[in-house]
């Protein structure tokens, strides 16, 4: 990714590899054993699992970004969506993460402050969340399986709505008044074969050069 890049050119001779799997994922992978340097999550109850666990070193957790809910659908728009309480339609067919990943966490959290507006119903998120039709392990799988068409609709954040996916996709916005703030954390792990040069990696992602980065990739800075 560009932030990697930007770090290994800023620290000659250093190999920066990610794995993007679902932060609920990343966490049970570092309880099975392994191995890492730093953990970033988009839900700070992955944070705080990995932090009682002693998979991260004590005081090194920092806001690194937020980020928001939107949802997509196809421009062929099967399923006629004009606006959000047509979720609710009988026979859409809606693609979501599961309740465990931080995204799906968020989705039924925005679904839950809908059905308190009388604008949407009471029973609102309970006739949308009857129309999923899949629920994914993380964020990309919604995206794909929006954009090959599979589903009508799916909840992402902002920030997957990137230049590879945008011609493929329209979007709905998600008023402030429903949506959730997802607040992304990094830290450095107890076990890492090279603690400095992970904490240097965390320091370059929270600096002035690593916030533009994520900012360009459709991320909020940490604040």
């Amino acid at each position: 990714t560009e932030i990697g890049a930007a770090f290994e050119q800023a620290h000659p001779g250093v190999d920066v590899a990610f794995n993007f799997a679902g932060s609920q994922q990343l966490r049970a992978q570092l309880e099975q054993g392994a191995r890492a340097d730093v953990f970033a999550t988009a839900h700070s109850d992955e944070m705080e699992s990995a932090w009682q666990k002693g998979l991260v070193l004590a005081g090194t957790e920092r806001v690194f970004a937020h980020n928001r809910l939107l949802l997509i659908y196809p421009r062929s728009n099967p399923g006629n969506l004009a606006a959000l309480p047509d979720l609710a339609r009988p026979g859409l067919k809606l693609v979501v993460a599961g309740k465990n990943v931080p995204v799906g966490k968020y989705t039924r959290e925005a679904l839950a402050r809908m059905s308190q507006d009388a604008a949407f119903g009471h029973d609102f998120a309970e006739k949308v969340l009857r129309n999923v039709v899949s629920e994914e392990d993380n964020v990309r799988q919604v995206v794909a399986k929006v954009r090959l068409g599979e589903a009508d609709a799916g909840f992402v954040y902002v920030s997957d709505v990137g230049p590879s996916v945008r011609p493929a996709v329209s979007t709905l916005a998600i008023p402030d008044t429903y949506n959730t703030v997802a607040t992304y954390l990094i830290a450095t792990l107890a076990e890492s074969a090279q603690p400095d040069l992970a904490q240097r990696f965390v320091d370059f992602v929270l600096s002035p050069t690593g916030q533009t980065i994520l900012e360009r990739h459709g991320l909020a800075h940490a604040k």
